[in-house]
């Protein structure tokens, strides 16, 4: 799409939003279709949400899951240690708080005795003992759990690099109801870590009588959550039914949930308006026609979005090694225009890694308002960066390739990138490749594009869950950056400064500040989503991390939609 679209797109939307104003309705933020606390009514009628996600789900295995599609419904059919409630940490498997050692090294997790696998197979402590050495185990190939586990339990990194058998990690069980975690080094985020969808239990006998099949199609697949999987059309639909062999089953109310894949926001608006769905996000040109839409509802998410920017490609340097490639490329994109036009979704220009009202210091000071701007849009600096980029490259001309997923949404965004960076920089073309969700993760951990659009929701309350994604050995790297004061900054927040709060704050200042003044990535905005929620949708719990929505607790009030007509 030309400049010239982008600037109708533009008048048009600002004219649409001067209608809606004189209209005199209520902004639509807040309601209770996503939030337990202001929920009214109660459950009646048919206990079914019909739902949607823009891509299909890549595995419902809990320890090789990588993705937020699968997290969120791992989250609902899997249940760990604790889960999350409202951006807060609610009991899970586990009773109460842990037993903490003075030293914080050792975590002892007391797990309730009438806890129950859907096959009626009592949940164990053995259950997460398998689970988590599972998730180091190089055999499983998984992403998350060197991730996460490394550096953290005792033993984590040595397993995942071959150096030692998993009987080696750092979790045993005490009996069958009392899981003793060891740990590396004092980890004050441990707690809020478990909840995340790689330290779930996994019934081990299943698991290998399943084999390379296991969770990849609904009969390949054991709950232990509120909800069980029971169909899965790969490409069009999932759905969830309750599961009676819950140890909470009492508390859940929803009977089904039937999930569409919907990847055209048109499309999804209309099985919204007709009936078919009980929620679905909203794109930059519906929102201002249903701004005053009784169902009509605003979060902003605590998900940074960025554009990776890969210095070596099949073994090449790409035009990205150079610093003042990347520079020109961050600095020459509107975000403002982005948020405003493209997205008009909630969502919010960023200058930064961490996002805003997410990471506090110890006296009330958010983070990305301590750590300030970095990389901002200026076109003047931008071309200042690109020209010096062309000396340096001793070249007038240079192609970049822009990976992003297939959906709407994704393709307006990458559409107005090429439009801004080349009508900014002059010289540069920019191509666009623009794919299902599964082969993009799959080009991004081969490291197999120029830039990639990417997106990161936190899996635990700290600045590390951001932070680590970049350091030189970061699971979650794949862009071949690389620097040794980054790093140090990182690991020392982690380690040497974990008990002392003032000091990590510090040093997790340090580390952002260094990350983008490399330019190791250009920050664009922090994800915001907009959202047609039926009023009989209720106590859909909001967390920042993990799964976006907990539907543990939700229930359908079928009368508030009917009165709403």
């Amino acid at each position: 799409m030309r400049k010239t679209n982008w600037l109708l797109l533009a008048l048009v939307l600002v004219l649409s939003s001067f209608l809606a104003a004189c209209s005199g309705g209520s902004s639509g933020s807040g309601g209770d279709g996503g939030s337990g606390d202001s929920a009214e009514g109660s459950a009646n009628g048919d206990q079914v949400f019909n739902l949607e996600e823009a891509s299909d789900i890549p595995s419902m295995d809990p320890q090789i899951s990588t993705d937020t599609v699968g997290s969120q419904w791992i989250t609902e059919t899997y249940e760990g240690l604790y889960r999350m409630k409202d951006g807060e940490i609610a009991e899970g498997i586990a009773t109460g708080d842990p037993e903490v050692s003075e030293d914080a090294l050792t975590w002892t997790f007391n797990l309730r005795e009438d806890a129950k696998w859907s096959n009626g197979e009592p949940v164990t402590a053995h259950d997460f003992v398998y689970a988590w050495q599972r998730a180091v185990n190089p055999d499983t190939k998984s992403e998350y759990g060197p991730y996460l586990m490394g550096g953290i339990i005792k033993n984590a990194d040595a397993i995942a690099k071959g150096e030692s058998d998993v009987s080696e990690l750092g979790v045993k069980a005490d009996g069958d109801y009392k899981l003793v975690v060891e740990l590396e080094k004092p980890v004050p985020y441990f707690q809020s870590l478990t909840t995340n969808s790689t330290f779930f239990p996994v019934y081990q006998d299943f698991v290998e009588e399943q084999g390379d099949q296991f969770a990849l199609e609904a009969d390949n697949m054991i709950s232990n959550g509120p909800f069980k999987m029971t169909e899965w059309n790969h490409g069009s639909s999932f759905k969830f039914v309750k599961n009676e062999d819950y140890w909470d089953a009492e508390t859940v109310q929803l009977e089904e949930i039937n999930v569409q894949i919907v990847k055209d926001a048109a499309t999804a608006v209309n099985l919204y308006d007709t009936g078919k769905l009980d929620r679905t996000p909203i794109s930059a040109e519906f929102v201002n026609e249903r701004i005053n839409d009784i169902g009509f509802q605003q979060y902003l998410e605590a998900g940074p979005w960025y554009l990776k920017l890969n210095q070596e490609r099949n073994g090449e340097k790409t035009p990205l090694a150079n610093i003042n490639v990347r520079k020109a490329i961050a600095q020459a994109i509107d975000k403002k225009g982005l948020v405003d036009v493209v997205l008009n979704n909630g969502s919010t220009e960023i200058n930064g890694l961490i996002p805003k009202d997410f990471y506090t210091s110890e006296d009330g000071e958010d983070f990305r308002e301590a750590s300030g701007d970095y990389l901002s849009y200026n076109v003047d600096e931008a071309k200042k960066a690109w020209e010096t980029a062309k000396e340096e490259l001793g070249t007038d001309e240079v192609t970049v390739e822009i990976l992003t997923g297939d959906t709407t949404t994704s393709t307006n965004m990458v559409d107005y990138f090429q439009e801004q960076l080349e009508t900014n920089l002059d010289g540069l073309t920019v191509k666009t490749l623009k794919v299902p969700f599964q082969q993009r993760l799959e080009l991004d951990t081969s490291e197999d594009y120029d830039i990639e659009v990417a997106g990161w929701n936190p899996d635990y309350v700290d600045p590390y869950t951001f932070l680590s994604m970049f350091e030189t050995e970061g699971e979650n790297n794949h862009m071949n950056y690389s620097s040794e004061a980054y790093d140090t900054a990182v690991e020392r927040s982690v380690n040497e400064n974990a008990l002392d709060p003032e000091a990590r704050w510090n040093d997790a200042l340090e580390a952002e500040k260094i990350l983008l003044e490399d330019a190791a990535i250009a920050p664009i905005y922090q994800d915001g989503r907009s959202y047609l929620i039926s009023p009989k949708v209720k106590n859909v719990y909001k967390n920042q991390t993990g799964s976006r929505w907990e539907y543990k607790w939700a229930y359908a009030d079928n009368a508030a939609a009917e009165n709403a007509q």
